[in-house]
C-alpha cells in the first residue's frame, strides 16, 4: 500500500513529473513551429527585397545562385513577370507586385500565427512552473517525512 505523506501522494508526484515531461515536449513541438515561421518570414522578405532590386537592375541582369558557391549572371526574359508556389506543389505566374503583396499577405499571416505560437508557449511554460514548483514542495516534504523517525517504531 503507498502511504500518504502530509499530503503528498507518491503517486501524484509521479503524475506530476509524466504532467511535466508530456509540456516539455509540447514546448519543443512549438518551439520547432516558431523557428520555422521564422524562417518562412526571413524567406519571405529575402524574395520582397529581389524582386523589388530586379526592378533596379539597368540591363535585367542577376545573380542565379546554383548552390555549393556557384552563381550565374542571367538575363531576364521577363523580368515582371515571376512564378509564385502558393502551396501544394501549385505555381501560378503573377506581376512582380502581385507576387509582393502576396508575400507580405503571408508575412502578416505568418506573424499572427507566430504570435499565436508564442502565446501558447508562455501558457505551457507558466503550467511547467507551477508543476515544478509543486514538484519541488512535494519532494521536499516527502524527504522531509522520510528523514523523520516513525512514532512507534524501535528506535536503534
Amino acid at each position: 500500500m503507498v502511504s500518504k505523506v502530509e499530503g503528498i501522494d507518491p503517486r501524484e508526484l509521479q503524475s506530476l513529473q509524466i504532467y511535466l515531461n508530456e509540456y516539455r515536449q509540447q514546448a519543443e513541438i512549438f518551439t520547432q513551429q516558431l523557428a520555422l515561421l521564422e524562417e518562412g518570414r526571413v524567406e519571405a522578405l529575402a524574395a520582397i527585397d529581389a524582386i523589388q532590386g530586379i526592378k533596379s537592375s539597368p540591363d535585367d541582369t542577376v545573380l542565379l545562385q546554383l548552390g555549393g558557391g556557384v552563381s550565374l549572371r542571367v538575363r531576364m526574359v521577363e523580368p515582371e513577370r515571376v512564378l509564385l508556389n502558393v502551396g501544394a506543389d501549385v505555381v501560378v505566374e503573377r506581376s512582380s507586385e502581385e507576387a509582393v503583396e502576396y508575400l507580405k499577405d503571408r508575412l502578416t499571416e505568418m506573424e499572427a500565427s507566430a504570435k499565436k505560437v508564442v502565446e501558447t508557449l508562455d501558457q505551457l511554460k507558466y503550467q511547467m512552473n507551477e508543476i515544478a514548483r509543486r514538484l519541488e514542495t512535494g519532494y521536499h516534504q516527502y524527504q522531509m517525512q522520510q528523514a523523520r523517525p516513525v512514532p512507534g517504531e524501535d528506535q536503534e
